[in-house]
């Protein structure tokens, strides 16, 4: 499990990205929210997540509530 900050989300299309703590941006998967208590995300909340890797990019999935954040 990561932790990270969401850096950006855009609701239409779901795309977004999170900042990990050791300071890389993960894009969100497509699935990212799936079965998440989140239906959107805001600038800033602090999340934890899945890393997955898909074509030799690492995605965010699995997205929840992060320490401190919410």
């Amino acid at each position: 499990m990561a932790q990270g900050t969401v850096n950006s989300y855009d609701p239409i299309t779901g795309a977004g990205l999170i900042l990990d703590d050791s300071g890389e941006d993960v894009p969100l998967a497509d699935d990212a929210l799936e079965g998440s208590l989140f239906r959107v995300l805001r600038q800033g909340q602090r999340v934890n997540y899945d890393r997955v890797e898909v074509d030799g990019t690492i995605l965010a999935t699995r997205v929840r509530f992060g320490h401190g954040g919410a």
